[in-house]
């Protein structure tokens, strides 16, 4: 990451002749950034930051009022930090307001690793249950939890046991080698056994006519958002794209469901314009990065022996999203619309916060997803797929449960301390669950009630305390602007919930507002306060 110094030229301009209603990732000279970054040296011990660290602008979001909310990510001697980012949130005139981080001090630490990267590599390598095909090893400081060591990440890119294509991030301490943290890359909706088709009837397309009077399903309209079809030649996350889906009239789809089914190339297509519309319309988002860029999907992904591949799953290395073909006739391809808004938001966590795949932060990143992806399901309205607080539900036997989390037998409805120590897609419970109590509360008059949790409960809850809710509308705003502005790689739970009143006190009201206390007490409710 490269030092960067501060310009007086660049501060003095005016913020309309300066263009800085912006979003997404800024350059280093952005008036927002030098600000920002003359914040940090102004302030050094209150952000932590030492003679020897770096910032790289990772994010920048804009309010209207002219307030700026810089993402910076950190490096320490030219070390890249793992939970050192933060946000340094201004006033329009620049003048700083508060600071977000889970970093808890200056870094102080020898830079010299006493163990060698090819030992460290080894042993990620032999950690790796499959066959790898790759390790590359980076020498990082890790600083998550309240701890700080020098250590490697090692990643290994392969073959899971089970046949799933993996990116995993092995954190090994730089000097004893002892695993620190571990997690992938590859974000997927876990694995469905049994299932129904979804139809969402006729839907509008968008598609490219080619010199030849063929149609190919290219979106211009959505960031040229492009359909592959694998043809069941590579697993959901080889590298390869597949084949362009075209059609000779222009009306794709409407074949019986199958291995080869066009109709596999709609649902794709009709999930990341939902998706694509629903952040461009409610967050004025301009797709998952912000930069207009559209992704690409591939659909009929070989399912492997046994049915093990049969997934759904998103990858910031292709920055697209990949669907394996139907299982059987009772199992149809995961192509539900909240499946595709679950998948895409990773990618924009990932364009925003960068919650880590591991811990608290990994249930937080996948629950951000179900939320979202339900939030989108929501914003279609699809009579054909009626919108609620169950993801994958037309496939069958629902992947999550928001309202009532633990029902699957692993998931959590309630924080407790162990809570970080479950599969991300079981500690995203909590997560699901405290936005359903956020959005609708305990006993809505038009949903499923929800239990709250005693003091005594750890993973189901058993309580039955009344609360009201938000609503949707407003549920939506405070969680994209506590993911998009005060969530960092490391957040936890617990730096959620501020993360959340933060957000419901800038949206709604202040400190002392009767939504921000009824986000409050939704989180109380998980036994997070």
């Amino acid at each position: 990451m490269k030092k960067f110094t501060l310009r007086a030229t660049a501060l003095a301009l005016s913020l309309a002749a300066a263009g800085l209603a912006h979003a997404g990732r800024p350059s280093a000279d952005h008036p927002a950034v030098q600000a920002a970054l003359a914040q940090v040296r102004a302030n050094a011990a209150a952000l932590n930051a030492g003679a020897d660290d770096a910032f790289a602008p990772h994010d920048l979001t804009v309010d209207a009022d002219g307030s700026r909310h810089v993402h910076f990510k950190r490096s320490y001697r030219g070390l890249r930090v793992i939970g050192g980012d933060f946000v340094v949130h201004s006033d329009g005139n620049g003048r700083l307001r508060a600071v977000t981080q889970t970093l808890r001090g200056a870094l102080a630490l020898d830079t010299a690793p006493t163990a060698s990267d090819a030992l460290a590599t080894q042993r990620a390598i032999a950690a790796f249950r499959g066959r790898h095909d790759d390790a590359k090893a980076e020498l990082v400081v890790w600083a998550r939890g309240g701890q700080v060591r020098l250590a490697y990440d090692v990643l290994v890119s392969g073959l899971t046991a089970s046949g799933m294509e993996s990116r995993q991030h092995r954190i090994l301490d730089a000097h004893t080698l002892k695993e620190l943290d571990a997690y992938d890359d590859i974000q997927t909706v876990d694995t469905v056994t049994s299932g129904d088709s979804l139809y969402v009837g006729t839907v509008p397309l968008h598609a490219d006519l080619r010199a030849d009077g063929t149609y190919a399903l290219v979106d211009a309209t959505r960031g040229n958002h492009t359909v592959y079809d694998m043809k069941n030649k590579g697993t959901i996350q080889s590298p390869n794209k597949g084949d362009l889906v075209t059609d000779a009239d222009g009306v794709f789809g409407g074949d019986a469901p199958g291995k080869a089914s066009n109709s596999d190339a709609v649902d794709a297509a009709y999930g990341q314009n939902m998706t694509w519309d629903y952040y461009k319309t409610v967050f004025q988002r301009n797709g998952i990065a912000d930069d207009g860029r559209g992704g690409y999907s591939r659909v009929h992904a070989n399912t492997g022996p046994l049915g093990l591949l049969y997934n759904a799953s998103w990858s910031d290395a292709c920055f697209c999203m990949s669907y394996s073909s139907e299982l059987n006739a009772a199992n149809p391809a995961l192509l539900g619309l909240d499946v595709a808004g679950h998948e895409m938001t990773h990618g924009v966590t990932s364009n925003s916060a960068g919650l880590i795949y591991s811990g608290e932060s990994g249930g937080l990143n996948e629950g951000t997803s179900d939320i979202m992806g339900t939030m989108v399901e929501y914003f279609a309205d699809n009579p054909a797929d009626p919108p609620d607080y169950l993801l994958g539900e037309q496939i069958g036997t629902p992947l999550r449960t928001m309202y009532h989390p633990s029902v699957d037998g692993k998931s959590a409805d309630c924080w407790y301390p162990d809570v970080g120590k479950l599969d991300v897609h079981y500690s995203s419970g909590v997560a699901n669950h405290v936005y359903y109590l956020i959005a609708e509360g305990s006993q809505p008059a038009d949903g499923p009630a929800s239990p709250t949790c005693l003091k005594t409960d750890t993973r189901v809850a058993n309580g039955k305390v009344k609360l009201p809710g938000i609503g949707r509308d407003k549920a939506r705003a405070v969680w994209y602007r506590a993911l998009t502005v005060y969530m960092t790689e490391d957040t936890d739970y617990a730096h959620a919930r501020a993360a959340t009143l933060s957000a419901a006190a800038d949206l709604y009201g202040g400190v002392g507002s009767t939504t921000y206390k009824r986000v409050a007490n939704a989180w109380k409710a998980v036994r997070v306060q």
